[in-house]
This record gives C-alpha cells, sequence and structure tokens, in this order.
C-alpha cells in the first residue's frame, strides 16, 4: 500500500511528459493550419496565372491582323488558333484546355441599332463545354455593354473591343473544403489599337445567301483550318 502511495505521489509530481500532451493536442490543429495555409496559397497563384491568361488573350487578339498602316489589317482563323495555342502553351501545367474554357468574343458597333454594341463572332476552346459565356452567343446586339455589372465595355464607332472570358476547373492539393471554390471566371477586355477589317461577304448584293463566303463576320480562312467555334 505505501509502495502505490509512493508511486501515486511521484506521479502527480511528474511533468516530464506534459509538452508531449500538449503538442499532440495541438497537433490536429497545427496541421489543419498549414494544410489550409497550403491550400490556399495554391488557389490564389492559379487565380492569378488564368486572370494573366485571360489578359495576354485579350492583348494579343486586340493586335493580330495583317496588312500596312495604310489599310484596314483582315484577321484569319489562324491567327486565332495562334492565340489559343499560345494560351495552352502559357498554362503549362494547368492543362487549360484539359480543365477549362476560353471563349473569345468581338464586340462591334450594332449596324442595326445607332449607339449600341453586338457580339459579332466568338471562338471557343476548351473540353468544359458546359461552361458558356456570359456574355450571351454570338449575334447577341442592341447592348449598351457587355461584362460584369459597372464595368461593361462596348465598341466605339468604327471601332472593335474583344473580350475574353477564361473559365477553369481548380482541383484542390487536398480537400476541396479548404479551397474557396472549384471553378474559377476570369475575363478581360482589350480596344483593338489599329483599324480592322469587319466587313462580311455572307450575302451577296441581291441579300441572298452566299454560298461560298471567304470572310464571313470579317474572318478569313485563307489556310482552311479548323474553326474553334462555339
Amino acid at each position: 500500500m505505501n509502495r502505490l502511495r509512493s508511486l501515486s505521489r511521484r506521479l502527480r509530481r511528474e511533468t516530464s511528459g506534459v509538452a508531449l500532451l500538449e503538442f499532440a493536442f495541438a497537433l490536429p490543429i497545427v496541421l489543419t493550419m498549414s494544410l489550409g495555409g497550403a491550400e490556399l496559397t495554391n488557389y490564389i497563384i492559379t487565380k492569378m496565372r488564368v486572370g494573366q491568361i485571360a489578359l495576354h488573350l485579350a492583348d494579343n487578339s486586340a493586335r493580330i491582323g495583317s496588312g500596312s498602316q495604310l489599310q484596314a489589317k483582315t484577321i484569319d482563323e489562324l491567327d486565332i488558333n495562334d492565340l489559343l495555342t499560345g494560351a495552352d502553351m502559357q498554362s503549362g501545367e494547368l492543362k487549360l484546355f484539359t480543365n477549362g474554357r476560353v471563349i473569345i468574343s468581338s464586340i462591334e458597333p450594332d449596324p442595326s441599332n445607332a449607339g449600341k454594341s453586338m457580339i459579332r463572332w466568338q471562338r471557343c476552346k476548351g473540353s468544359k463545354t458546359g461552361f458558356t459565356s456570359s456574355l450571351g452567343a454570338a449575334g447577341t446586339n442592341n447592348k449598351d455593354g457587355f461584362g460584369p455589372t459597372n464595368r461593361q465595355v462596348n465598341a466605339l464607332t468604327d471601332g472593335v473591343t474583344m473580350f475574353v472570358e477564361v473559365r477553369y476547373q481548380y482541383t484542390p492539393l487536398i480537400r476541396t473544403s479548404l479551397s474557396p471554390s472549384t471553378e474559377m471566371t476570369e475575363t478581360a477586355s482589350m480596344m483593338v489599337r489599329d483599324r480592322r477589317d469587319t466587313s462580311s461577304d455572307k450575302k451577296l448584293e441581291n441579300g441572298s445567301n452566299n454560298p461560298n463566303p471567304t470572310h464571313p463576320d470579317g474572318v478569313y480562312n485563307q489556310t482552311k483550318v479548323a474553326v474553334a467555334s462555339c
């Protein structure tokens, strides 16, 4: 009995295991905070990269075109495909066209409604076909502007504005619940600097449909490449 009492007193005074016990209690909290921080950091970096892709696409789509400074520049489907290829290369391990979708819209003055804008044409690429444009489809017209509320853009008279939407399905590092969202949407727009040839030969002079148009909606396809249609 005395031995048990002596052992009990020694155990009550023993403090060598307190630190280990405190660590065991704190470990789940520290681990959760560390994993959450890593997940949030990866999410922010990925979102920033997707935003940069959208900005570069908008900037480059406003620059493309062939022709001298003395004439309106023409754009070709090959130019648009090159833009999309560059975006895919820029995305790297994000695999943009496997995990997302890019939508390029050409916003131009609406010829049927003075002072309004329309989507003249759109080009899309990416396996996530469920991601559709928030602006509407090609042909959407009679609009004061396109884009998020209080950040809308339009086309000036005889001008063109390129609007790019990049939608991406984010894959969390650890668990979905630790990331703010699994779907990212980034937009960017740029005005075309040079004069752009927006003429179309979809219609003949008599008003009938042209069976063999060479530049419908102002986009040529001289090399007969596949059109990145939406």
